[in-house]
């Protein structure tokens, strides 16, 4: 671990009032936070997020747990080395290096959004660290959806990269559109900003919805490696107010998990941990302790 250099403006500690900690990985340093001890719960964000936003979900559970959440390079306060990529399978081999320099073993790896392939790439390839999985809205397999497909045509052609690193988009308009139960605070908003200020630290904002369709020789990889996974506990929370992944997909992961339990959290939208942090905090509390922690 490196020395954590001053927080910026942005993320006040009065909104995120944990330890910035720094890990070197293929030459990009990984901003994380590592709070309470137990098992290990490593939280995996998508696009355009970081670590800010499992801040309930670790309010509720570092109690309990060791609360892990990174920042992928170019998100929140990574950084990425010089001809970094951005690309999905780029960063699960990130995150593998994260998991490995930390000397992570029994995890629980939550994800959400694009944190389904990444995170679950690195829990098929490296089955025996893992003990569990929270699974929210996501994906684990190439694109058919016909909305994620056009969605992905839409962002990924020139008017849409231009909207993102031009406008922000995704971060002015997906994210307080991606929250259905109330209104994001302006300092909620302004954290969510923090790290793409400028046009050109929104590249990495702007690869993403590109891959849905470009990188579909990795996520059959990911869906492959959801085999090595069939036997273990999985939580499954799930906002059925999402527009982006919606009952298909949660009954695509419940047929792909037989020990799972689904939490639908009702009237919640696509940013899960927005919407429902101490809810989802709280489905985990229950699931551990009735479905993980007794099975030796």
């Amino acid at each position: 671990m490196t020395t954590a250099p001053a927080r910026p403006g942005w993320l006040p500690q009065s909104l995120f009032p944990y330890e910035s900690r720094f890990q070197e990985v293929d030459g990009c340093r990984v901003h994380y936070v590592d709070e309470g001890q137990g098992p290990p719960l490593l939280m995996l964000h998508g696009n355009p997020t970081f670590s800010f936003l499992y801040r309930k979900v670790i309010a509720g559970l570092r109690d309990r747990f060791r609360c892990i959440a990174l920042d992928y390079p170019g998100f929140g306060l990574s950084t990425a080395r010089a001809g970094y990529d951005f690309r999905p399978a780029t960063h699960s081999r990130i995150v593998e290096g994260f998991v490995d320099a930390l000397g992570l073993d029994g995890l629980t790896v939550m994800v959400q959004d694009w944190g389904g392939p990444i995170g679950l790439g690195l829990a098929g390839r490296r089955s025996e660290r893992v003990r569990a999985l929270v699974i929210g809205n996501t994906w684990a397999w190439p694109a058919d959806a016909p909305t994620t497909v056009r969605f992905a045509k839409v962002m990924g052609s020139l008017v849409g990269q231009l909207a993102i690193t031009r406008l922000n988009f995704f971060v002015n308009v997906l994210i307080p559109g991606g929250v259905k139960r109330g209104k994001l605070p302006q300092e909620v908003m302004t954290a969510y900003r923090g790290p793409f200020l400028r046009p050109e630290d929104r590249a990495p904002v702007a690869i993403f919805p590109k891959e849905i369709l470009a990188s579909h020789e990795y996520l059959g990889a990911v869906e492959r490696g959801l085999a090595a996974l069939r036997d273990r506990p999985c939580l499954i929370v799930w906002g059925d107010a999402d527009i982006a992944f919606r009952e298909a997909e949660r009954r695509r992961f419940e047929a792909t998990f037989p020990r799972h339990r689904t939490h639908v959290l009702h009237g919640a939208g696509h940013y899960i941990q927005e919407d429902g942090g101490e809810e989802i905090a709280l489905a985990v509390r229950a699931w551990w302790a009735d479905d993980v922690a007794p099975v030796k």
